[in-house]
Parts: C-alpha cells; structure tokens; sequence
C-alpha cells in the first residue's frame, strides 16, 4: 500500500507510474480523492484534539469551583464539557468513516514501478535480459509431450486426480512422486547453501495476512476460501513467511532476513482454458520452494539481482534451457516495484513455461504489514520485502519430463541423482 506522503509528495510520479501500468486517465482521479480525504482527516484530528484540550481545562476547572463553592459556574462549565464531548464523539464517528474510505482508496492504487520497469501492455512487451539456450535438447523422434510421458512411464496420474478431486489436482506416483520430493529437498538445500533459514510455515493464512501481502483485495478470485473459519489456503508460502514480520520492528542485527520454505500452493486459476491448462501447465495445486528477504532500503536491489542469480543457479544445474524477462507495466503484479520472470523451454510443446517470479515490493508490503526497523538516528522506518519462486515444481517436473527424454528413457541431471536415487526413468 502506498504512503498518502508519497502521492502528496510526488503525485506526478505515482501518475506516470500508474499510467505506465495502462490505468485510464479518466481513473486518476483516486489519487486527489485519497489527498481530500486525508486533509479531511487531518483537519477533524485537529478540532477534536482542541476539543479534547477543552474538555481538560474544563474538567480542573469545575474542581476548582466546586471546591470553592461556585457550584451555578461549575455546572456551567459541566453543560460546556458535556457538549464538547457530544461533538467529539460525532468527530470520531466522522473520522472512522474518513479512514475507512481513505484505506479503501489506498488498497486499490497498485505500487510504483521501478524506472527500469519497460512499458507495455501485455506479457508480449516484456523484456528479455537474458537466455541460456545452450541446454535446448535434441529430441528423438516421436517426442512425447509431458502429459504423455507421465501416462508412459506411470509417473503423474491426471485422471485419478480428477476422481479424487477434480481437474487440475494431479496425483504423482511410483518415480514421479520420488522425483517430486527430490526437487523440492534439492531446492530446499540451494537455499540452505545460500543462507536462507527454513521455515514450514502453516498453510492456511487469516484475512490480516492475505491483505498484508497484497493478496487481498486484488487476488481474492484467484484463492480457496474457507468460509465457515475465515481463511484462506495460501497461494504461496510469501504469505505466511513475509507474514511472520507483520507489525515487527526489527533491529538492526536481525539483518540480513532471508527464508525459505516448502508448501504445497492453492490456485484456483479462475478463467484459464485451452491447451494453456493441459497437463501439468496450469493447475490448482502445486508444489514450491519460495525464497523471502527483508531488507533495509539501500540493499533492496542489491538482493534483488542476488536472488536473480540464485534462480538462474538452480535452472543451470537441472540443465534446462531458460529466459529471465522484466516485466513490463502491462504485466507486473499489482504490488511489485520490479519483476524478474524466469520462463523455461517445454520442448516437445515448443513453449515457454513461466516457473519462477523474483521480485523487490519495497515498502508496498511492508507498510500493510507494519514491518519497519529503526534507522542510524533512531528513527522508524519501514523495511523492503521481497520474494521469488526457487522454483515451482509443476512447469519444472513438465520441462524436465520433455526436455530429458530419450530413446531409452528420462534422463535425471546429474545434479538431481543424489537426490532421486536414480539416473533413469525407463
């Protein structure tokens, strides 16, 4: 959420900012209602603390004619705090609903981009930074997409999912199901490797949560809700770990935070059809290694590309064929300064597949979340959070699959073997 001393301070840049995410102009107009409301806000603060220091003078000053017998004066002044306490009530009243209009506003301005976000209007526009195309494969002939793999070798069993639950929850079995574990403790120790503390954090997260990473009330469509307790399974594990901080104030040797955790992630992906949806390229539930910093402003995008490098790391050791794109403002995520996507290559459909998003929110999140941290002069301050996918499984088991086939089999990268236990699915 942005700061109202942000639009106040530079409204042209949060314009241009906005602009550049393709909002109407004609929308724009949010920006001036927020900085009305806000002077609405102030002004009836004001009155009511006058008001408030009226009511305390007089409250010593009716002891003080009651002790020396002016009881006609001090009753007078008892009408006078007695109508200053009814208008005060009205001004809170009036200032609950000011601030409640005034959070509803600031929750619906998405975050100003970076100055390196491109502009654009659709994924199309994004930027490509990079490409490793060294790992493109030879297939045989008669490749296999990875639908058709998983059926050969009775590794993922789409149809099974779909009895026990319904489309888009696959069930792995036999290798597939080893090969899944392997990833995710393979993930799971790159991370350790870098430095990040573990963390299984819960899998189901309250509506304060939700809000305090942006999920409410942009992706409310996009999660499962439980409605008789309240909650909601989470979309990624960002939620619950970026959530630990919520109304923190760290010290300064609580830095550098960097976690890691593994949980299943509940999508309910809303509008997707078509060859998008086949097999494992879009489902409901999938398994994630999420990699989350907290860090003081002047590091933030410092990290950042640190945490790019960390991703780019793993995709080189699966030996999979991989892009990293900036997104641009058509594109990037409502609450997100500057994304990194990480896109691999699906060889037997001829497709990119997005598998991980790294991004800097710098204090888009953490003022929702109320996460700060007291500066060299003693001053509160709010932190930046920033997150990325290392990696998700479902579009990586997918490239893996297509990527790795052979005439006699899959072939495991070597630096997955420790892990699976096995060279070869055949």
């Amino acid at each position: 959420m942005l700061l109202v001393k942000q639009i106040r301070e530079d409204i042209d840049k949060v314009k241009a900012s906005l602009l550049k995410r393709n909002w109407k102009e004609e929308n724009l107009g949010v920006l001036d209602e927020i900085l009305s409301l806000d002077d609405q806000r102030k002004k009836l603060q004001t009155d009511n603390d006058s008001n408030l220091s009226l009511v305390n003078k007089a409250s010593k000053e009716i002891g003080m004619l009651m002790k020396n017998g002016e009881k006609d004066q001090a009753e007078a002044k008892k009408t006078q705090v007695a109508d200053l306490k009814a208008t005060i009530k009205v001004a809170e009243e009036s200032m609950q609903k000011v601030n409640t209009q005034l959070t509803e506003l600031l929750l619906s301005v998405p975050n100003i981009t970076h100055p390196s976000v491109p502009s654009g209007n659709t994924d199309e526009d994004n930027e490509v930074t990079k490409d490793w195309t060294e790992a493109f494969p030879t297939l045989p002939e008669g490749a296999l997409p990875h639908w058709d793999l998983a059926k050969k070798y009775n590794l993922i069993d789409f149809e099974l999912g779909v009895k026990v639950t319904g489309a888009g929850f696959p069930l792995f079995r036999g290798k597939g199901a080893r090969l899944e574990r392997a990833l995710i403790n393979f993930f799971l120790d790159e991370a350790h490797a870098a430095g990040y503390e573990e963390i299984i954090p819960p899998l189901l997260v309250n509506e304060d949560s939700a809000r305090g990473t942006g999920q409410l009330p942009d992706k409310e469509g996009q999660m499962y809700y439980v409605t008789k307790d309240d909650l909601y399974l989470i979309p990624t594990a960002e939620v619950p770990i970026t959530n630990i901080y919520r109304n923190v104030i760290l010290k300064d040797q609580d830095f550098p935070i960097k976690l890691t955790g593994y949980t299943p992630c509940f999508r309910r992906e809303a509008g997707s059809y078509g060859s998008d949806v086949k097999g494992l390229n879009r489902v409901h539930q999938f398994d994630k290694v999420e990699i989350v910093q907290i860090r003081k402003p002047e590091d933030s995008y410092a990290v950042l590309e640190e945490m790019v490098k960390h991703v780019e790391g793993i995709l080189t050791k699966l030996e999979l064929p991989y892009r990293i794109l900036r997104l641009c403002g058509g594109d990037i995520g409502f609450t997100s300064a500057l994304t990194y996507d990480f896109e691999v290559f699906s060889a037997a459909q001829q497709k990119w597949l997005e598998v991980s998003s790294v991004s800097n929110f710098e204090t888009f999140q953490s003022n929702r979340l109320k996460c700060r941290y007291k500066d060299e002069n003693g001053k509160t301050q709010l932190a930046h959070t920033l997150n990325g996918s290392a990696l998700a499984l479902a579009r990586i088991i997918a490239s893996l699959l297509e990527n790795h086939q052979t005439e006699n089999g899959i072939k495991i990268p070597a630096a997955l073997v420790p892990y699976t236990k096995f060279d070869l699915i055949d």
